[in-house]
C-alpha cells in the first residue's frame, strides 16, 4: 500500500485534470493500468473553501472525518486535523504544509498555511480544495454496501469464511488498512481509470512502444499470479479486471485519444542512412586548456557564431562569467545539463559544456531540495495520562485542555494533576515552563506535591551536579586552549570549485555542518567535532569537504572505518569524488596483501599519499604519516577501548571529525556538554520515504513474497542471518523458495578476496540476494537494494537493528524491512522494547505493522 503522501499526490493530479488544467503528464505503464476512484466519487468528496464563505465549523469537521482525516489534539502529521475554538487545522496528504482555517461565527475569516513544528502561520491563501486522504475513503452507507458485496463474492468464490470475517471486521473497526485498495471495486458503483479523467483532445505519446508492450504484459502476468495466490490462501479480493486494465484494453484507451505519437530508438545501419537539413557538428577538443578555448572563441566570434556555455552547477555561473570577461569576450552562460558540446551551424549557435573548458565532467544529477523534517517531538504528541515536568512545581499528570472563564476573559488551560489530587491550570502562555517527563525506567514516577520541599531539594541537587560538571568542563577547555594546532587556509577558488561540483543541492543542515567544520579547521585550536545524522543524510560529503581543505594545505587525511567492506566502499566514494583533482588516495585493510600494505604505508610515510582509508590497521605502530592534519572516524562506537586510547593521544594535536548515525551515550554526552563540538544533520532528502518495517514470525511465504516483490521491481535484497554455522542452510531454503534468484553468501570468515568478489558482484547487480551476517551493518550504500530481511531480529541490539535497516531506503524508492522472529518464541520484555522502539527511531516516523 502506498503511503498517504503518494495517495495525496495522485488525487491532486486527478483533481487538476478534473478542473481542466493543461498538464504535461508523465506516467509509467503500470500506474495507468490501475483503476482510480470514479470522477463522480471525487466530485462528491471535494470540499472547496474560500475566504468569506459561509460555512458551519461542524460541517467542516464532519467533512474532514468523512474524507479520512484523523482528529488529534495538535496537527503534526499528514492526515491529522484538530479543532480549537474558532480554528480548524488540517494537514492534506499531498501537501508540504498544513492548513489553518479561522472562523468568525460561520464566516471563514482567513485560510493560512502554517509551520508544522512551530505552529506559526506562514502565508495566506484565498481558497483551498479539501481532497480525500486516500482513494479509498468511504461514507458509512458506501461501507455497508461494500461489506455486502465482499460477503457475496466470498460465497461465490468459495474462499475461507474465517478470512472473510477477519477482513470484514478490519473494515468495520479500522475503516481503511494496508491492502484495502484491492477491495476498492466493492465500494464503487463503476469502474474508471485515469483515462476517464482526460479531455478528448489529449495527446498521447508512447515512449519506446515495444518496451511498453512488453512491460504491460509482464505486469498483467504478475497481477494474475498474485490473484491466484490470494485464492489459494483463501483471501477475498477483487478480480484482476476490476482492479486493472488488460493489455488489450490499454491499447484501446491509447487509440481513443489524439495520436498516439510513438517514440522509438533508431538503430542506424548502412541500409537506412537518413539526411536532414540540420547542420550539427562536434566542437573541437579543448579540455582543460584555456588558451585553446580563448583562440576558439575568437574564431567563433569572427564567424558570427553565438557561444553558450552550459553548466549544471549554479555556483559555476558567476565564476565562468568572471573568467570569460577576463578574456575580453561576451558569451552567454546558462544553467543546465549538457553531456557534450556541439556546433549548430544552421542557427549560428555553439553550445559548450563547462567541463570541456575546465577538464571536469559532471554527472547528470538529480537536484534534491530539502523539506525541513525535524526530530523535534515537543508537545505536539501530548496525550492524556502523559507525565509533565513544571520548572517550579515538579512532576504531574496531564489531564487534557480545559476552557475556563477568568477575569481576563475566556481561555484554554492545560490541566495538570499533582500529589494529593491538587490541580494546576496552566495557561497556553506558560507552555515554556513545562516539558514531557522522560524516565529511565518503565515504572511511573511519583507525583510532586505542589508547594512541597522535595522538588526544591531535587532542583538544588541537579544544580550542584551541573556546577561540578561545569568545573570539569572549564579544566578541559583550558587544556585544549593551551594546545595549538594547524590553522588551515581560508576557502579559495579551488575549494569553491570542489563545492560546486557536488552533484546534489545541499540541505540547510548539511551546509551548516560544512560551515562549522571549515571554521573549526581555520582556527588554531585542534578541532574535535561530532557530525550526527541519519543514514544517507550526507555526512560523508561533509567529511570530503574537510579533507579537500586539509589537502590544499599539503596535509594528510586518515579515514578510520570499522569494517573492511566499508573501507572498500569509502575508497570508491572518495576516488569518484576526487577524480578530477590530483589527490592520491589508497587504503589498508585485510583485502590487501602484506606486500601491497607495505608499499602503501611507504608512500604514506614519504608524503606521496594524501588520503589513507583503513580499519583499525591504521592505528598500528608501523603506520607513519608525513604530515597528518585530519582524522575522520566513521562510526566511532564500533571501535574498542584500546583503539580509542590511541586516538585520544592524537586529539590534542590533530583535527578530528567523527561521523555517526547512532553515537554511543558517552560520545553524545561529551558533545552535548561542549567537550566536543556537535553538528546535527536532521533534514532528509526530499524524495526520501520512511522504511516500512514489519515484525513477523518466521514464515516461508513471507520470505518468498518479500524477495519476489523486490525483484519484480528490479531491486535487490539483503538477507541477514548472524550465525555462520548454519548460514548455508538458510541459503538452501532461499533457493528452494525462489529457484530463479542469484544468491551470494558473505561473512567475516571468508577468505579476503572471496568476500571482496561477492560484495563486488552484489554492487554490480550480478546477484539478486546477498545472504550475510551483520557485517553489512556499517555504511554500505547500494541504492538498488531496498528490501532487507533480518532473521532472529530479537537477538540484535537496537543500534544494530537501526544500522541494518539503514542499508535500505537510501534513495527515492519505498524500502521494506522484515524483522523475523522464531515461530515458537515468547519475546522477553527487553527484546520487545528493542523491536518496537524502531518506530521511534524511524527517520520520517514510519509506523510498525505488528
Amino acid at each position: 500500500t502506498p503511503n498517504n503522501e503518494v495517495f495525496g499526490h495522485r488525487l491532486d493530479v486527478l483533481n487538476r485534470i478534473r478542473n481542466g488544467e493543461c498538464l504535461f503528464m508523465v506516467a509509467t505503464v503500470e500506474s495507468i493500468m490501475q483503476m482510480v476512484g470514479p470522477l463522480e466519487w471525487l466530485n462528491k468528496k471535494i470540499l472547496k473553501v474560500r475566504v468569506n464563505d459561509q460555512l458551519e465549523r461542524d460541517f467542516l469537521e464532519a467533512s474532514l472525518v468523512d474524507n479520512g482525516f484523523v482528529k488529534t489534539s495538535l496537527v503534526g502529521n499528514r492526515c491529522d486535523f484538530s479543532v480549537r475554538g474558532d480554528i480548524v487545522d488540517f494537514f492534506p496528504s499531498g501537501a508540504d504544509h498544513p492548513i489553518r482555517i479561522e472562523f468568525f461565527g460561520d464566516n471563514v475569516e482567513s485560510i493560512r498555511e502554517f509551520d508544522v513544528f512551530s505552529q506559526i502561520s506562514t502565508s495566506k491563501i484565498k481558497a483551498i480544495n479539501i481532497l480525500p486522504v486516500q482513494e479509498i475513503s468511504f461514507t458509512n452507507i458506501e461501507i455497508k454496501k461494500g461489506l455486502e458485496a465482499i460477503l457475496d463474492r466470498s460465497e461465490a468464490t468459495g474462499v475461507s469464511f474465517l478470512q472473510t470475517k477477519i477482513t470484514l471486521e478490519k473494515i468495520e473497526n479500522f475503516g481503511t488498512f494496508p491492502g484495502m485498495q484491492f477491495l476498492a471495486p466493492f465500494f464503487f458503483n463503476k469502474r474508471e481509470t485515469f483515462f476517464d479523467y482526460l479531455l478528448q483532445d489529449t495527446l498521447v505519446v508512447l515512449d519506446e512502444a515495444d518496451l511498453l508492450e512488453e512491460t504491460s504484459h509482464q505486469f498483467e502476468d504478475l497481477i494474475h499470479r498474485e490473484y491466484n495466490n490470494c485464492l489459494d490462501k483463501g483471501i477475498v479480493t477483487a478480480k484482476p479486471d476490476e482492479l486493472y486494465l488488460s493489455c488489450e484494453e490499454l491499447d484501446q484507451k491509447f487509440m481513443a485519444f489524439r495520436g498516439p505519437i510513438i517514440l522509438s530508438s533508431l538503430k542506424l545501419t548502412a541500409e537506412n542512412n537518413f539526411k536532414c537539413n540540420l547542420r550539427i557538428k562536434q566542437t573541437p577538443q579543448m579540455v582543460g586548456n584555456p588558451d585553446l578555448f580563448s583562440d576558439q572563441i575568437a574564431r567563433w566570434k569572427k564567424d558570427q557564431q553565438k557561444v553558450v556555455i552550459v553548466t549544471p552547477a549554479k555556483g559555476q555561473i558567476e565564476r565562468i562569467h568572471e573568467l570569460v570577461n577576463g578574456l575580453d569576450f561576451e558569451v552567454d552562460v546558462d544553467y543546465g545539463r549538457l553531456s557534450e558540446g556541439f556546433q549548430f551551424d544552421t542557427e549560428n549557435l555553439v553550445f559548450v559544456a563547462d567541463y570541456e573548458i575546465f577538464g571536469k565532467a559532471y554527472k547528470h544529477r538529480r537536484k534534491r531540495k530539502s523539506v525541513v523534517q525535524s526530530f523535534q517531538r515537543g508537545l505536539k504528541d501530548l496525550k492524556k495520562g502523559d507525565y509533565l515536568v513544571h520548572v517550579d512545581y515538579g512532576i504531574g499528570v496531564y489531564l487534557g485542555i480545559k476552557e475556563i472563564i477568568t477575569g481576563l476573559g475566556r481561555g484554554e488551560f492545560l490541566q495538570i494533576q499533582y500529589a494529593d489530587d491538587e490541580t494546576l491550570y496552566l495557561p497556553m502562555e506558560g507552555l515554556g515552563f513545562i516539558q514531557k517527563y522522560i524516565g529511565s525506567s518503565e515504572s511511573p514516577p511519583p507525583l510532586s506535591k505542589m508547594g512541597g520541599i522535595a522538588w526544591k531539594k531535587q532542583k538544588n541537587k541537579v544544580k550542584k551536579a551541573i556546577e561540578l560538571m561545569a568545573g570539569d568542563l572549564l579544566k578541559l577547555y583550558a587544556s585544549r586552549q593551551m594546545v595549538k594546532g594547524h590553522s588551515f587556509s581560508s576557502n579559495n577558488l579551488l575549494m569553491r570549485e570542489f563545492a560546486d561540483s557536488f552533484e546534489y543541492e545541499e540541505t540547510d543542515d548539511q551546509l551548516k555542518a560544512i560551515e562549522e567544520v571549515e571554521n573549526d579547521l581555520e582556527r588554531e585550536k585542534p578541532a574535535d567535532r561530532l557530525i550526527c545524522g541519519d543514514v544517507g543524510y550526507g555526512k560523508t560529503e561533509v567529511a570530503m569537504r574537510a579533507a579537500f581543505k586539509v589537502i590544499l594545505d599539503k596535509k594528510q587525511v586518515a579515514v578510520l572505518v570499522p569494517t573492511t567492506i566499508l573501507a572498500q566502499q569509502h575508497l570508491q566514494t572518495f576516488q569518484e569524488r576526487f577524480r578530477e583533482y590530483p589527490v592520491a588516495i589508497d587504503m589498508v585493510n585485510r583485502f590487501r596483501t602484506t606486500k601491497e600494505q607495505k608499499a602503501t604505508l611507504e608512500k604514506l610515510k614519504e608524503g606521496r599519499l594524501d588520503i589513507i582509508i583503513g580499519t583499525h590497521r591504521l592505528l598500528s605502530k608501523d603506520v607513519e604519516f608525513s604530515s597528518l592534519g585530519l582524522i575522520v572516524i566513521d562510526e566511532e562506537q564500533k571501535f574498542g577501548v584500546k583503539h580509542k586510547e590511541k586516538l585520544k593521544k592524537l586529539r590534542n594535536s590533530v583535527d578530528i571529525l567523527t561521523l555517526s548515525a547512532t553515537p554511543i551515550p558517552r560520545t553524545l554526552h561529551f558533545s552535548l556538554m561542549g567537550v566536543r563540538d556537535l553538528s546535527v544533520i536532521e533534514t532528509p532528502p526530499l524524495s526520501r520515504l520512511a522504511v516500512k518495517t514489519f515484525i513477523r514470525k518466521f514464515d516461508e511465504n513471507i520470505i518468498r513474497e518479500a524477495i519476489l516483490k523486490e525483484l519484480n521491481r528490479g531491486g535487490q535484497v539483503f538477507f541477514v542471518h548472524n550465525k555462520i554455522q548454519n548460514i548455508h542452510s538458510i541459503a538452501e531454503l532461499i533457493i528452494k523458495l525462489t529457484p530463479e534468484v542469484r544468491i551470494g553468501i558473505a561473512h567475516g570468515q571468508l577468505p579476503e578476496h572471496q568476500l571482496e568478489k561477492i560484495m563486488k558482484s552484489f554492487l554490480d547487480k550480478q546477484l539478486d540476494v546477498l545472504l550475510s551476517t551483520s557485517i553489512i551493518e556499517s555504511g554500505l550504500d547500494i541504492p538498488s537494494a531496498n528490501t532487507i530481511i533480518i532473521n532472529h531480529a530479537d537477538q540484535f541490539g537496537l543500534a544494530q537493528l537501526y544500522q541494518l535497516r539503514g542499508r535500505v531506503g537510501r534513495y527515492k524508492h519505498q524500502a521494506y524491512a522484515y524483522l523475523l522472529i522464531p515461530e515458537e518464541i515468547n519475546l522477553t520484555d527487553d527484546a520487545r522494547k528493542r523491536l518496537t522502539a524502531m518506530e521511534e527511531l524511524s527517520e520520517l516516523g514510519a509506523g510498525f505493522q505488528l
